[in-house]
């Protein structure tokens, strides 16, 4: 029995100990914790590498962009009306010609000899009606006998006409002047009624076709200018005008047929070319700008990182602003910042208020910043 009291003893000593050996390994994780949550929060932040863009003013004006492709103002392709066999080409394929210059001809043998078949004919009805004439003025035959002489030279003019217009048509002329594609017969070829000779399109000027919803024909106006762009020269822009509004608006596709002219004076433009189209469509105005890599979109706002000087540290330091309008890389900036203001025009995610940041100014890292950007085509 006496033994009791001392188990119960032990038991106590080990429970203080155990207490005790815990206690200090709280005690030591927690002062640990303390002094490496007070090092990271008073840890200088470091330098973060952007890019930068200033806040530039720029001249906008609204417009609306579309596809077109590109169709000549004559544009055939030449074909024949009457059979034959193709005696001549008297042209190269992608020949330039002028209106009235022969392409083609046909083999006319049978067709000359019934023209002089024919014009024989013509000169014994006439000799014949003559004649009965002047039977007819002393009365020596009926005025039925001179009727019929006198029908029969007006039919065989009539077949005469008939015929100098089949031999016009076996010379196959072009109907405008321009150029000249691949021929698709070959000399001494068969040729029946509509068989497709060769194309020809006129160079200069040339039309452009798109379509444009309905809203914007209010503001569609002719002679209004737009601009084009064309893959095959993406460098260059041309400028022409509209010089036809459809009357009528599609029920598929609400929108409205437009034509432009464009001069085509370099004769760059060929018909069935893809194109880019921007017309104008308000007034010139002043906006200021930055690129949309510049800008945060969020659900309560949109935020720019401004920049700025502090105790020789550059800063940078959200900003919200409003935007508007988008052209190409840039958005317009309606209210927040001022022209001449820095912004971080990349490496926004690395950002944060009060961060130090450096400008990273090489060329090749900069974001892209323009208004008409073309894609590179490889």
């Amino acid at each position: 029995m006496a033994a009791q009291p001392s188990t119960t003893k032990r038991m106590i000593l080990m429970l203080v100990v155990s207490i005790i050996v815990f206690g200090l390994i709280f005690g030591y994780k927690a002062v640990g914790n303390y002094f490496m949550n007070d090092f990271f929060d008073n840890m200088p932040a470091p330098t973060v590498t952007i890019t930068a863009a200033e806040v530039e003013q720029q001249t906008w004006r609204e417009s609306v962009s579309t596809i077109g492709n590109f169709a000549a103002v004559n544009g055939t392709m030449l074909s024949v009306q009457v059979p034959g066999v193709i005696t001549e080409i008297h042209f190269a394929n992608g020949d330039e010609v002028q209106q009235g210059d022969v392409l083609f001809s046909l083999d006319t043998d049978i067709d000359v000899a019934e023209l002089e078949r024919l014009q024989a004919q013509l000169d014994i009805a006439t000799s014949e009606a003559a004649r009965l004439q002047r039977l007819a003025q002393s009365e020596s035959i009926s005025a039925s006998e001179l009727a019929r002489a006198e029908s029969e030279v007006s039919q065989v003019r009539a077949a005469l006409a008939a015929q100098q217009a089949l031999l016009r048509q076996k010379t196959i002329r072009a109907p405008f002047s321009g150029a000249l594609g691949i021929r698709r017969v070959n000399l001494g070829e068969y040729v029946a009624p509509g068989t497709q000779l060769v194309s020809l399109q006129s160079k200069a000027p040339i039309f452009l076709n798109f379509s444009l919803a309905e809203r914007y024909l209010g503001q569609l106006n002719l002679r209004q200018t737009l601009v084009a762009r064309v893959d095959s020269y993406p460098e260059q822009e041309f400028s022409g005008e509209i010089t036809a509004i459809s009357p009528d608006i599609s029920d598929t596709t609400r929108t409205v047929a437009v034509q432009a002219t464009f001069s085509n004076s370099e004769n760059r433009l060929k018909p069935g070319m893809f194109a880019r189209v921007e017309l104008a469509i308000n007034a010139p105005r002043e906006v200021l700008v930055i690129p949309r890599t510049a800008v945060q979109f969020n659900p309560f706002g949109n935020v720019v990182y401004l920049l700025e000087e502090k105790d020789g540290e550059l800063i940078a330091n959200q900003q919200l602003i409003r935007t508007g309008q988008v052209q190409g890389d840039l958005i317009e900036v309606t209210d927040g910042i001022q022209a001449g203001d820095r912004v971080a025009s990349s490496g926004l995610l690395k950002l944060r208020n009060n961060a130090v940041v450096k400008i990273n100014d090489d060329p090749s890292l900069q974001p892209p910043a323009e208004r008409n950007p073309r894609p590179v085509n490889e």
